[in-house]
């Protein structure tokens, strides 16, 4: 990574977790253990990778700050609550979270099921307060669509109804793309595709470029998990490592071999770039981050 790339990473990172933050009842408000126990889930840890694609969408179009902020946190908030809610004993039951015991460990199982309750209600009060006189309320409209489809059962609920049914079973290939293109899939391209809108309208053009975009980082993020789970330590990735193949999980490792999986993910780096060449050198950021997904080493 360049030492700009590193510089604006950091930057939109940083200004994600004050906004999120701002965003979010403070702990003193009652009911308190339940809004505490919604910052110990969503502030303080995690790579901020929807909040940056957000912004690296945004930047093709010029989007606006304030609205580019309102639609990284809704994004990061569905994003949390999957998490606190995969990590419950009636799913994955894990214990560790960025490197921190999940919510129904510090908390209790009840806490943690209504702070994936809440943290989902949460990003749509976030995204619908948008300045409507910056954003056309017929876009902001589409915006709450395009992260509601992506956050129901067409999308990554759905694929963690299918993650849940496969536990044990051998699928080909192509089921397990389909799995999580809804798993993963469906939230990465809702923060590319709110970036965006975040800027302008998307023509027919703007939408297959951005698309094929996100479904070549969406399947790269999960092959790149799945090489990680296998091969990576719990303290270098903060929550269990080799759980997958513990739980007897169909993976990208456990499919294709670790090796083909590398060699897949690096083919769907350059997917990626090459998606993004009708945006030319605005599209840099978006680059960055695809590459930023396949060669992260946690």
């Amino acid at each position: 990574m360049s030492a700009a790339f590193d510089d604006w990473m950091k930057t939109v990172q940083a200004g994600s977790e004050s906004d999120l933050s701002a965003f979010l009842p403070a702990a003193t408000v009652t009911p308190t253990k339940l809004h505490a126990a919604m910052r110990y889930a969503l502030l303080g840890g995690g790579k901020r990778v929807r909040p940056l694609l957000v912004y690296a969408a945004g930047a093709l179009f010029d989007a606006d700050a304030a609205i580019m902020a309102r639609a990284a946190a809704a994004v990061e908030m569905v994003h949390a609550y999957s998490l606190v809610h995969d990590d419950m004993p009636c799913m994955d039951d894990d214990a560790l979270r960025r490197g921190k015991p999940t919510v129904h460990i510090a908390y209790d199982e009840a806490t943690a099921l209504l702070v994936g309750d809440a943290l989902q209600a949460q990003a749509f009060v976030v995204l619908a307060e948008a300045d409507t006189s910056v954003l056309p309320p017929a876009r902001l409209a589409a915006m709450l669509k395009v992260l509601a489809q992506a956050s129901g059962s067409a999308g990554m609920c759905g694929g963690q109804a299918i993650d849940l049914d496969s536990v044990g079973l051998s699928l080909t290939l192509e089921q397990l793309e389909q799995m999580h293109q809804l798993k993963t899939g469906a939230l990465l391209r809702a923060a590319v595709v709110l970036g965006a809108l975040a800027g302008k309208d998307l023509s027919a053009a703007d939408m297959a470029a951005l698309d094929q975009y996100a479904r070549a980082i969406g399947l790269a993020f999960q092959v790149v998990d799945d090489v990680l789970d296998a091969t990576a330590d719990s303290a270098t990735l903060g929550k269990t490592a080799g759980k997958d193949a513990a739980d007897n999980k169909p993976t990208y490792v456990s499919i294709l071999g670790l090796a083909p999986s590398r060699a897949l993910a690096e083919t769907l780096r350059l997917d990626a770039h090459a998606a993004l060449a009708p945006f030319g050198d605005k599209a840099l950021r978006l680059r960055e981050l695809a590459d930023l997904i396949v060669q992260r080493k946690a």
